[in-house]
């Protein structure tokens, strides 16, 4: 039986938008995943799009380390994480730390809409 793969999705404020968009046009793909997320962004694209994400902490308190632990435990695949790069983050150090994780247990992490479309459609997963 094959393996459900798990997909974090996350998004700074600015960039909500662009996720719940990204995920609408990505709707019939992701239905394949399991999906997980940070606080707002979870609730925000399963209700644009009608897919259940399972929610955890918003990123600033804490999220975004809940991520990278479920990264760090196996049980995370792949992150898209729609990074605001023109405004400063209170929570800089925990990004910083869930982009760490993910380079260290070779998990891939999307930035933006581009990167996110060739990781949910390769060939490789």
């Amino acid at each position: 039986m094959k393996e459900i793969k798990t997909v974090a999705l996350i998004a700074h404020d600015n960039k909500k938008p662009e996720m719940i968009e990204w995920a609408r046009k990505n709707k019939e793909i992701l239905k394949k995943y399991s999906l997980c997320g940070t606080g707002t962004t979870s609730k925000r694209v399963a209700e644009a799009t009608g897919l259940e994400v399972k929610g955890y902490l918003s990123g600033p308190l804490g999220g975004d380390q809940q991520i990278g632990a479920l990264v760090a435990e196996g049980k995370v695949d792949i992150v898209v994480f729609f990074c605001d790069p023109l405004q400063a983050q209170p929570h800089d150090p925990d990004v910083k730390a869930l982009l760490r994780i993910a380079n260290v247990y070779n998990v891939p992490i999307a930035t933006n809409p581009a990167t996110a479309d060739m990781v949910i459609t390769s060939t490789l997963l």
